[in-house]
């Protein structure tokens, strides 16, 4: 099988993309929250490897066609932040003590787990950037020394259980302001949360967009300086 997948260039790349299609049909048929579409897209192309027995060698070589829109799909978050640009000035103060609070929070409780777990310093700084966007996450970890496929995979973890608790969080703590919802969601669980906010309504959407570009260029700033704290 592996012989025959190899002929097929863009095996990984029509492979990923029907796995989502499959997941957002599901999605929508049953509105689940735990039938989140990347985490079932996932599922299916894992099954669909080992039944077939592809490695991922070369499952990656057409897959790594879609990993190039990964960064310009980051930065067309900045268009309903524009949209909401009015809101966004007119709590301004708020908005940076919560995306600077949340940036903070995030990288303290990473340091304080990975010692309370005895991990090792590449572990350490293999899931500093777990919170912000793939496309960052994944220089910041190779620049630390960290394990960039772990990284990766501690990222979409993050995303996809944030977007699916996010409501009941929400309702458990009576979060009704848009604002924060949205920079939770974008600080929290970057693009994967901010699919959720867009679900949520615009200046969810808009907020969490924010997020997800400050967080992961705070991050950015700020990871070298933790690295050094184990």
């Amino acid at each position: 099988m592996n012989e025959i997948v190899k002929n097929f260039t863009f095996f990984g790349a029509a492979l990923s993309i029907a796995a989502y299609e499959i997941a957002l049909l599901l999605k929508r048929k049953f509105k689940l929250a735990i039938l989140n579409p990347l985490l079932i897209s996932v599922i299916c192309v894992m099954a669909v490897l080992i039944i077939c027995h592809v490695d991922y060698d070369t499952y990656n070589e057409g897959a790594k066609y879609i990993s190039y829109l990964l960064t310009p799909a980051t930065v067309c978050l900045a268009v309903p932040l524009y949209e909401q640009l009015a809101l966004l000035k007119k709590h301004l103060r708020a908005v940076v003590c919560g995306l600077l609070s949340g940036i903070f929070a995030s990288l303290t409780g990473i340091l304080v787990m990975s010692k309370l777990f005895g991990l090792n310093h590449q572990m350490y700084v293999t899931m500093l950037p777990k919170s912000i966007t793939t496309a960052i996450g994944m220089g910041v970890s190779q620049e630390l020394g960290g394990v960039v496929t772990i990284t990766v995979a501690s990222i979409i973890v993050t995303g996809i259980l944030g977007n699916v608790i996010a409501e009941i969080v929400f309702k458990i703590f009576r979060i009704k302001e848009p604002i924060a919802r949205g920079l939770a969601l974008g600080n929290a669980s970057h693009a994967i949360g901010t699919a959720k906010a867009l679900e949520l309504g615009a200046v969810e959407g808009a907020m969490s967009s924010l997020a997800v570009a400050v967080a992961g260029l705070v991050t950015v700033a700020l990871a070298s300086g933790y690295a050094h704290f184990m």
